[in-house]
């Protein structure tokens, strides 16, 4: 549970509609670092940087809101490079994050290669072999914070796969202490929309260095975005009174 009182995005439904791009995302993703305490003067966080848009826009958000937060922190970058998908945009990524002030690095998983035989690629054995390799790098280089690009969509998404495919009331945490590492995992855009961080990357030309993970989207989660999409009618008022439904009560998002 959090230590305090936990609020939803404070920011009006006007500015949302009129503020730029990159303004919102600092502004919600600044908010959600100090309602769920993300971040804490001295912490050493390591960006897992996918190459997608939303990680990079991540990056570029927490860079740029060290000033403004007034919470000192170290932030340095770790990319997974696998054996299906070469990402011929890294030395882009790479450029990005020197300019931003982010050091970077590029450790090779052999994902495919770790899969038993008879065994298929798929979305859940990549992200744990990610994960696992993340929280092994985390604790060697001393870093106490791992920050992911999980946002409000995918949080949603997440909560109603779990629900009708599991008949489960389990969410992805905003924020998750784990019992067995020193580290703690945090996703500082959690309350935005991916069409939100879209417009953002667009804006400071990072779509086009983004890449793409050739597996995409799994089709259950698709279904689901479809599904949510349908009876939310998209607005994003309707997907922050969600969150803020798994927020009280017994808090889904914190563990």
């Amino acid at each position: 549970m959090p230590s305090g009182p936990v609020k939803g995005p404070p920011v009006s439904d006007r500015f949302l509609r009129r503020g730029s791009a990159g303004e919102i995302v600092r502004k919600l993703c600044a908010r959600a670092v100090l309602d769920r305490e993300l971040i804490s003067p001295g912490d050493k966080i390591l960006i897992a940087a996918s190459g997608g848009k939303d990680s990079t826009v991540m990056a570029w958000a927490l860079s740029k809101l060290k000033r403004s937060l007034k919470i000192r922190y170290e932030l340095e970058a770790l990319h997974i490079s696998t054996d299906f998908c070469a990402c011929c945009k890294k030395p882009v990524l790479a450029q990005k994050l020197e300019n931003w002030d982010i050091p970077f690095a590029d450790l090779f998983v052999p994902v495919m290669g770790r899969l038993k035989e008879g065994k298929k690629m798929n979305c859940y054995w990549c992200s744990t072999q990610r994960r696992t390799e993340l929280l092994k790098y985390a604790v060697e280089k001393g870093f106490n914070k791992i920050a992911l690009g999980h946002h409000l969509d995918d949080i949603i998404e997440t909560f109603f796969m779990n629900l009708t495919a599991k008949g489960e009331l389990g969410a992805m945490p905003i924020k998750l202490r784990y019992r067995k590492y020193p580290v703690t995992l945090i996703r500082p855009l959690a309350y935005l929309e991916e069409r939100q961080i879209i417009a953002c990357a667009a804006e400071e030309l990072i779509l086009k260095a983004a890449c793409t993970c050739p597996y995409g989207v799994n089709s259950k989660r698709r279904d689901m975005r479809e599904k949510i999409a349908c009876f939310t009618g998209g607005s994003g008022a309707v997907k922050r009174r969600i969150l803020a439904a798994l927020t009280r009560g017994r808090d889904l998002l914190t563990e």
